[in-house]
């Protein structure tokens, strides 16, 4: 049975043809970036016994994995991920094991550590950016690749909520660099799991006409599909909204966090944090399965922006709360418009990107969520202590509140000719263009 004849729903998109297999599989390869983070920082301090050096290795090592992944995943686009993931993911496995080994001898050298951790960011596959571009081809149905983009992107979230909780465990039971090893594995039985799919390696069936929106859809976002070489900030205003707002939300969680442990040190309530990002969590995962679920009417640029305020809003008016429990509740809330968010971005830019650049323009997406965070973090962490919390919080709301104006700039109506259908010789799968539709 077809995606397009069924009924819309998570149940559909997950019994279309090869799409546990191949969602499973990713998810698996995923996870190890749910754990690799706490592990490195635990295994490089153990074995240094120096916060400095283990900050300093793991700001290396988040840096090169965050700056290098538009060109990883153009690799994907431009080979294939059957010729690309594999060598990706076989590096980024050694390199793990390698510091996993050096990290299980005390007094190791943090050059050494350093040496190890930049190639490995380098390396590091873009799964998430694959699998998103492959779920345009498992599920052409606009209606379910909405299911299926909020799926993906609430199963991720859950991933990182679930890799420290493994770490923890296997500290019980093992040392930290034993995480490493894990996510080594993780990594690479996952990735090799993934490039053997059907749908991988292009059996699915579907072709590129049934893979764009439907007929009776505009292309809401913003502009046509964008050629392949072109920068991001040249596809339209759609890519510029999707990048824009995916950064702010990546701003608003990383001050958020740390704003979260100034309060409850402010209450004299550390314990409350992981409730306080537990609330976070769960919101954000009970938004996203309803959001997948509506059969929205509005246009994705204008759904994006309304998220994009609430969210700010809501942060805004949680650093009013004056007690923790207010903040949980706050923190749920706020949470409901995040995983919509991000899912909203990525469609965008799925719907801006040329067929044979989607995995690239995912990771622009992805990249620009980890960037916003990490330096909305380091910022946030010279205002603490000068400004009053309420301040912060409203300052920390201020980008997601601010690129909602992102949605006031209307694309121009595309001309008749644009709009038609490509000819024959174009129609063509992504297996047979060799340019898979793969994304981060």
């Amino acid at each position: 049975m077809s995606a397009s004849s069924i009924t819309p729903s998570y149940a559909a998109v997950l019994r279309t043809r090869y799409a546990c297999r191949t969602f499973g599989a990713a998810l698996l390869g995923r996870l190890s970036y749910g754990m690799v983070s706490l592990s490195l920082v635990l295994a490089i301090k153990e074995a240094t016994d120096s916060y400095a050096v283990a900050g300093t290795v793991m700001a290396l090592f988040g840096l090169t994995s965050v700056l290098l992944s538009p060109t990883r995943a153009g690799l994907v686009d431009r080979y294939g991920p059957r010729r690309a993931l594999p060598p990706m993911a076989a590096a980024y496995a050694l390199l793990l094991t390698g510091l996993a080994f050096a990290t299980s001898w005390p007094g190791t050298s943090g050059i050494l550590l350093g040496g190890l951790a930049v190639p490995a960011g380098a390396c590091t596959p873009p799964l998430g950016p694959v699998m998103r571009t492959l779920w345009r081809d498992l599920v052409p149905d606009p209606r379910l690749l909405q299911r299926a983009f909020s799926l993906d992107t609430v199963a991720e979230e859950l991933l990182f909520v679930t890799g420290p909780l493994l770490v923890g465990l296997l500290l019980h039971i093992a040392t930290p660099s034993a995480g490493l090893a894990v996510s080594a594995a993780l990594v690479l039985t996952g990735s090799l799991a993934l490039t053997s799919s059907p749908a991988v390696r292009g059996e699915v069936g579907h072709k590129k006409t049934s893979a764009g929106p439907a007929p009776s859809e505009e292309l809401d976002s913003g502009a046509q599909p964008a050629p392949p070489g072109r920068r991001p900030w040249q596809g339209g205003p759609g890519m510029l909204q999707a990048i824009a707002v995916s950064a702010a939300v990546g701003m608003c969680l990383g001050a958020f966090n740390l704003l979260v442990i100034a309060f409850t040190d402010e209450h004299k309530d550390p314990a409350a944090v992981t409730w306080i990002l537990a609330a976070l969590s769960g919101g954000s995962a009970i938004g996203g399965l309803i959001y997948g679920a509506v059969p929205w009417r509005v246009p994705s640029r204008m759904r994006l922006a309304f998220l994009a305020a609430a969210l700010g809003l809501t942060l805004a008016t949680t650093g009013l709360s004056t007690h923790p429990y207010a903040l949980i509740a706050w923190a749920a809330l706020g949470g409901l418009f995040i995983a919509p968010a991000i899912t909203t971005t990525y469609l965008i830019a799925d719907e801006c990107a040329h067929p044979a650049a989607r995995t690239k323009a995912g990771a622009w997406v992805n990249t620009a969520f980890n960037a916003g965070s990490a330096g909305a973090t380091a910022a946030t962490g010279l205002l603490v202590g000068r400004l009053p919390l309420p301040a912060c919080f409203a300052l920390a709301a201020a980008p997601a509140v601010l690129s909602a104006a992102t949605a006031l700039h209307r694309p121009p109506r595309r001309p008749a000719a644009v709009t038609a259908a490509p000819p024959v010789s174009e129609r063509t799968s992504d297996a047979e263009q060799q340019a898979p539709a793969t994304g981060e």
